[in-house]
């Protein structure tokens, strides 16, 4: 997904596509929590480890949900 911001800060109208390896995924969502100002316990992180496991659709969608919330301050 080089050069191409893949997390949307728009409402998602169709599903993401695409294949993103699950380190990958992590560091995006861990990005975004970051960006969002979230800080993580030790639970947390596994959990997210967890959900960064998942579909790339639905970890995209999950991202997009932490950098809109934020957004909005």
């Amino acid at each position: 997904m080089s050069g191409i911001d893949p997390i949307s800060d728009q409402p998602i109208e169709t599903p993401p596509r695409g294949f993103v390896p699950a380190d990958e995924q992590m560091d995006k969502l861990l990005a975004e929590l970051s960006a969002a100002g979230v800080e993580l316990g030790a639970y947390d992180r596994r959990m997210a480890e967890w959900v960064a496991g998942w579909d790339w659709m639905t970890v995209a969608t999950i991202a997009s949900w932490i950098r809109r919330a934020a957004a909005k301050g």
